[in-house]
C-alpha cells in the first residue's frame, strides 16, 4: 500500500492473523463475512486484489485469421516476416483461407508484433496479436 494505515490496539491481533493468510482463504473469509453480516466487502476486495504485483505482458503471437482477396501478397508477407519457403508460405496461407487460424510468429515483442500486423493488413489480410 501507499501509505501505512494505522490499526488500532483492538485490532493488532487480528489484522496481524488475516495478514498471513493466503489470498484464497482470504477470499473465502470475505465471503462467509458478507454472508453471515449481510454486507458487501467490494470496494475492500478490489483494494486488496491490487496489492499483488502485476506482470505486463512482454512476448506475443500474430496468428494469421483471413487472408482476403490478395493471397500471392499474403505469402510474400508471411515468407518476409518468417523466413519460411515459398511452399511453407503457401502452405500456412492456405490453411488460413480454409478458415483455420495459423500461427504465423511466436513470442515477438508488441512492437513487432503491431509491424507485423500492419503488413498482413497492407496485404488485406485479417492478424490476431495474442
Amino acid at each position: 500500500m501507499a501509505e501505512e494505515t494505522k490499526v488500532p490496539e483492538k485490532f493488532q491481533k487480528l489484522v496481524s492473523e488475516i495478514e498471513k493468510m493466503p489470498v484464497v482463504e482470504l477470499a473465502e473469509l470475505v465471503k462467509v463475512l458478507e454472508e453471515k453480516f449481510g454486507v458487501s466487502a467490494a470496494a475492500p476486495v478490489a483494494v486488496a486484489a491490487a496489492v499483488g504485483p502485476v506482470e505486463e505482458k512482454t512476448a506475443f503471437n500474430v496468428e494469421l485469421k483471413e487472408v482476403g482477396a490478395q493471397k500471392i501478397e499474403v505469402i510474400k508477407v508471411v515468407r518476409d516476416v518468417t523466413a519460411k519457403g515459398l511452399k511453407e508460405s503457401k502452405d500456412l496461407v492456405d490453411a488460413a483461407a480454409a478458415g483455420t487460424a495459423q500461427l504465423v510468429k511466436e513470442g515477438v515483442k508488441k512492437e513487432e508484433a503491431d509491424e507485423i500486423a500492419k503488413k498482413f493488413t497492407a496485404a488485406g489480410a485479417k492478424v490476431e496479436i495474442k
